[in-house]
């Protein structure tokens, strides 16, 4: 929430499906505290996907994707333009 000083430690994983692939997910972070106001927020227009702690969601984007056998290589390109 706007001033909140609190550490966040969820991961809201969300998409607008009029404007974004099923596979997409933005991210918002919350505190405890915040958590089902911005949970209520996003699944009252049916955007919300999953809520995850930071630290699984952390692990879970530090690993390789799958089929990718951990090769490492260049990034791809055309991903989210910034801001979106």
């Amino acid at each position: 929430a706007k001033g909140c000083r609190a550490p966040a430690t969820l991961v809201l994983a969300w998409n607008n499906p009029k404007l974004h692939t099923p596979e997409r997910r933005k991210t918002w972070v919350a505190c405890e505290e915040h958590r089902e106001h911005l949970s209520n927020f996003l699944g009252m227009r049916g955007f919300l996907r999953e809520t995850v702690s930071l630290s699984e969601w952390r692990r879970k984007e530090a690993e390789p994707p799958e089929g990718s056998g951990g090769t490492g290589g260049a990034p791809e390109s055309g991903g989210p333009a910034p801001g979106s």
